[in-house]
């Protein structure tokens, strides 16, 4: 059973009408879809930061996108569209060449016409907002805008973020999205390996993603301060850059039962 068939129907059951039987959730979570391959001459680009995703960062990647006043759209699915989080938004978009945009995720077919498709496919970069990573990505997965994402980056559509808009382009990482204490998602899988965002900021993220990478219960991957950023072409890291001089990555391999540090010296943009 398709992912999208089970949500129905679950749905449906949990109203009492659908009476058919429905795959476990365990078989849900595990149908995930293969790597997306990039339309041909497409050059697919990333680029995210540990956090702080300012006006330095989409200025940059509008140069990315290569348009002279390029569309660049918000997603702010992870913060449940939060209005401060949109005004921030356009607060630092405000002295930048491009036109910038806003896709909520929580609307009605009453006032929003266009499927997110028609919208999400029309920008030339989307910027996925921080926020809770495990509700986006079942948003995304329910609403079918997980594929659609992935339609983006294979026709070149540059996209990025910070913290669960950086986590949410690889296979898994850590997060703060459940009660308690911090654990892992599973993403879209665009980007190979894991993600750790916050890496300086946030006491626990550090020690957690070495004891997953060191054990093999995490694939290893990068990690990020918060102001640095990683920039990929396709599944290549082409760059690493930042806007504070303190702020790095990391990538984070395993040696033995012990994860090792790489730091990846970043430059400076501004």
């Amino acid at each position: 059973m398709q992912r999208r068939n089970f949500l129905s129907s679950s749905t449906l059951g949990a109203l009492g009408l659908a009476s058919a039987s429905v795959a476990p959730m365990a078989t849900l979570l595990a149908e995930e879809p293969s790597a997306p391959r990039p339309l041909p001459g497409v050059t697919p680009k990333i680029l995210i930061a540990g956090g702080n995703f300012n006006h330095v960062f989409i200025r940059y990647m509008a140069t990315l996108t290569g348009k002279p006043r390029p569309r660049i759209c918000y997603l702010p699915t992870a913060s449940a569209d939060n209005e401060a989080g949109v005004l921030r938004w356009y607060q630092e978009c405000a002295m930048l060449d491009i036109t910038p945009l806003v896709q909520l995720s929580f609307i009605s077919s009453y006032h929003q016409t266009d499927s997110w498709a028609d919208s999400l496919l029309s920008m030339d970069a989307i910027v996925c907002s921080g926020g809770n990573t495990l509700n986006q990505q079942a948003i995304w997965k329910a609403q079918g805008m997980d594929m659609v994402l992935r339609d983006a980056w294979a026709r070149g559509i540059v996209l990025g973020g910070a913290s669960a808009g950086s986590l949410c382009w690889f296979e898994e990482g850590t997060t703060d999205s459940r009660p308690k204490e911090l654990s892992t998602v599973q993403c879209l899988g665009i980007l190979k390996g894991s993600h750790c965002p916050h890496y300086d900021k946030k006491a626990p993220r550090r020690p957690l993603y070495l004891k997953l990478i060191g054990s093999g219960q995490m694939k290893p991957g990068y990690a990020v301060d918060n102001d640095a950023g990683l920039y990929f072409e396709g599944s290549e890291l082409k760059r690493v850059v930042s806007t504070h001089p303190d702020a790095k990555a990391f990538y984070v391999s395993r040696q033995g039962d012990t994860a090792v540090e790489k730091t990846l010296e970043p430059d400076q943009i501004s």
